[in-house]
């Protein structure tokens, strides 16, 4: 049984100006599963019972399947990516032509499938607390030079507090390090994210 098409996702299909093909394959493979097709973040998502199953991406150089809670997955065939190493929850299948997409479909129910199982389960990723991200000296100096900051960092959410800490982390130089920090001071005084 396939469920409904959701006429956003029609839409967002027919827009597609690169793997129109592809995408329509993933589409019938994922309706096939009994998922409910809906359009969250710009792309075609699809849940059970209202829970984010798999979404489907498309960037310059590869289409995908996305798992929102990819890395609970088994990954018998070792086909999971993790998208970069600051991506805790999330893997995607890659492709490049719809032809892989036909070659791989019985596997890639399967994958949906445990990823179904996943969330009928209750599982949740085991996401890393801010505590185990270190935060830069850097930015540990303009702490215990301007109290207010910390302050006003400690009260953003967990995310936004992941984001800053990351961004900040990130570069070699300790000069580019400080002049990140002190470009968004303001932004973190003002209790707003890296990309608020």
């Amino acid at each position: 049984m396939t469920n409904s098409m959701n006429p956003k996702v029609d839409e967002y299909l027919s827009k597609a100006k690169k793997w129109q093909e592809e995408f329509g394959k993933l589409r019938k493979i994922i309706l096939d599963c009994e998922l409910t097709e809906e359009f969250k973040w710009m792309h075609p998502c699809y849940t059970f019972e209202k829970k984010n199953i798999v979404l489907i991406h498309g960037f310059k150089e590869y289409c995908a399947l996305l798992f929102p809670k990819g890395s609970l997955l088994q990954d018998a065939h070792g086909i999971l990516i993790q998208q970069t190493e600051n991506v805790q929850a999330a893997r995607q299948i890659r492709f490049t032509n719809v032809q892989e997409i036909v070659e791989m479909e019985t596997i890639l129910k399967g994958y949906i499938y445990e990823a179904i199982e996943v969330e009928k389960s209750g599982l949740e990723v085991n996401f890393k607390k801010k505590a185990e991200f270190i935060i830069p000296e850097e930015f540990q100096n303009k702490f215990d030079e301007i109290p207010a900051l910390k302050t006003a960092f400690e009260a953003l959410t967990p995310g936004r507090q992941r984001a800053y800490i990351l961004y900040f982390s990130a570069p070699k130089q300790s000069k580019t390090r400080v002049s990140r920090v002190e470009k968004y001071m303001q932004q973190i005084l003002n209790g707003k994210g890296l990309n608020d």
